[in-house]
């Protein structure tokens, strides 16, 4: 089944013919299936290197506009890379979305534990460093978006716990939530990526190479970019990432319990939705929720 009922699909026939009218300095270039896409984008390799990210939905529309506004602004502050676009693609050939090209970053999502002691620190001084840019002008998350006060998602987690079932320790989750909207919400907005799940990684050999993916950036709470201290790391690891990505917060500890309701947000929430969808990112969410009420 498709992944989303209202999913616009691409091919490489469509990708090539849109290259060829907009962007004819590119049209020799061969057309080949890219990477898997995440939950809105179909991904197309454009000769050894530049990416095509063709939106899925219309929830993802704007993120090619955005991209091309906002990473050139945070890229060079920032001691990882970012796919900052090349070029922003018109609708056209039947496709209603405007789309675009990036440079093709080298890397591959990585597993759970890959990382280690050095990639945590390196992916927390990250975070730490978004922290560190002007936010003057920049898009405030608003709704329920990533970075808004945790409050407003309460009646869509609450309901998500119930609509999980046994999948998962329903108690359990619902104090933690509890615990995460008793913290003070945060003093100050900062910029954030807002998912930085493992699929928006990209690593080599224990290193982390590339950050990509930011559909949700904005300026909000910076305790939504602490999530991968429950997707990728354990123990030490996640020790490592703590000290290091809250490293100059005002408030560290409710920062950290906040950043725990973040990830029970993107988990629970996935769960019933992509349970038989994507069995898969399914299955990754109980073990997400697991890894907070371990914690």
């Amino acid at each position: 089944m498709s992944l989303h009922d209202d999913e616009v699909v691409s091919t490489p026939d469509l990708v090539r013919r849109l290259v060829a009218d907009q962007f004819p300095h590119w049209a020799r270039l061969p057309v080949t299936p890219g990477p898997a896409g995440g939950t809105d984008h179909h991904l197309f390799r454009l000769g050894d290197e530049l990416l095509v990210r063709m939106p899925k939905i219309a929830w993802a529309q704007g993120q090619a506009v955005s991209d091309a506004r906002w990473l050139p602004l945070l890229a060079p502050h920032l001691p990882l890379r970012l796919p900052v676009p090349e070029a922003v693609g018109e609708p056209g050939e039947g496709f209603p979305f405007r789309w675009s090209v990036t440079p093709w970053l080298d890397g591959a999502p990585p597993a759970a534990g890959e990382l280690g002691t050095g990639g945590a620190r390196q992916l927390g001084e990250f975070v730490a460093a978004l922290r560190t840019v002007s936010t003057a002008g920049g898009p405030l998350v608003t709704g329920t978006s990533r970075g808004v006060p945790l409050a407003r998602l309460d009646d869509d987690v609450r309901a998500a716990i119930a609509a999980s079932g046994d999948r998962i320790d329903g108690p359990a989750a619902t104090k933690a939530w509890d615990e995460a909207l008793d913290a003070r919400p945060a003093s100050d907005g900062y910029w954030i990526h807002g998912d930085l799940l493992p699929g928006n990684l990209l690593a080599d050999a224990g290193r982390v190479t590339a950050v990509i993916d930011w559909g949700t950036i904005g300026i909000g709470d910076p305790a939504a970019d602490l999530i991968p201290a429950w997707t990728q790391f354990a123990g030490t690891e996640r020790a490592d990432f703590r000290a290091t990505a809250t490293d100059g917060l005002t408030d560290p500890d409710d920062g950290w319990a906040r950043g725990r309701g973040w990830m029970l947000v993107e988990a629970v929430i996935a769960l019933p939705y992509y349970w038989d969808r994507w069995p898969e990112f399914a299955l990754a969410s109980q073990a997400r929720v697991a890894a907070v009420l371990e914690d």
